[in-house]
């Protein structure tokens, strides 16, 4: 539906906070089934050696721009309307449209009690905020019986989007393996942001997210899970997004 950017063979939606919001409004009112990924480098950078991967981030209905890198691919793109839609940002502008437009909400991930924390600090900032239900799943792939149980939950609580808070690629793969079997109109994958609303976790200074070194300060406060990631995946993104600019390795686009 909306033009997208190649970063290494992965299609970056042309997007927005404001123009993301509006598509998801219209999903949610035409009810049309998708998911969508909030995508950084890490994301593209697992994608390169996962096909199956990339087709998942390929085949959202929107993979938006999550990092000031991917911005940056964007505009060198030509596309000047083009800025962060960062995961925490985007909860927050959606629940406040759902305020006046009735959209119901889930909450699926986090550890334990962080779901249900993370929704009474939502409906304490935004109090006509319908939440229609929480889930906490185990550290491992669900049960027959578990996968039956939200299937049940979810028909109950009627909610418009479920918002997923696992790490990447497991949101993702959550994603687009249970969209088809839950009644659910739009799934969101937002990783951390359910420990940021919650307060579990401290964000970045706006000013280190705008210069694009939220990774940073990410990595500082969480070496041990996070150095693997950064000191491996920043480093090939940037030698990988120079051989496509010059044209030195070709990514072929989604």
């Amino acid at each position: 539906m909306k033009n997208r950017v190649n970063v290494l063979g992965i299609g970056i939606t042309v997007l927005n906070l404001r123009t993301a919001l509006d598509a998801i409004a219209d999903a949610v009112r035409e009810r049309r089934k998708g998911y969508i990924c909030i995508t950084g480098v890490h994301g593209v950078m697992e994608a390169q050696d996962e096909p199956a991967f990339k087709n998942i981030l390929n085949g959202a209905f929107l993979c938006t721009p999550d990092g000031m890198p991917m911005v940056w691919a964007g505009k060198l793109a030509g596309h000047r309307e083009m800025s962060r839609v960062y995961g925490p940002d985007l909860m927050l502008d959606v629940c406040a449209w759902s305020e006046t437009s009735g959209c119901r909400h889930f909450f699926y991930g986090g550890a334990d009690g962080v779901a249900e924390l993370l929704a009474q600090k939502l409906n304490l900032k935004f109090p006509k905020l319908k939440v229609a239900g929480t889930f906490t799943p185990p550290f491992r792939k669900l049960t027959t019986d578990e996968e039956n149980g939200l299937s049940e939950q979810i028909r109950a609580a009627q909610p418009d989007i479920l918002w997923v808070g696992l790490s990447t690629p497991k949101q993702e793969k959550f994603m687009a393996e249970f969209l088809p079997k839950l009644d659910v109109t739009l799934m969101i994958g937002v990783g951390a942001a359910f420990d940021f609303h919650s307060g579990r976790v401290r964000q970045a200074p706006p000013w280190m997210q705008r210069s694009g070194l939220e990774w940073f300060y990410r990595l500082c406060c969480e070496p041990r899970r996070l150095a693997k990631r950064y000191l491996r995946n920043n480093p090939l993104f940037i030698l990988n997004f120079f051989l496509q600019l010059t044209g030195l390795k070709k990514f072929p686009p989604p």
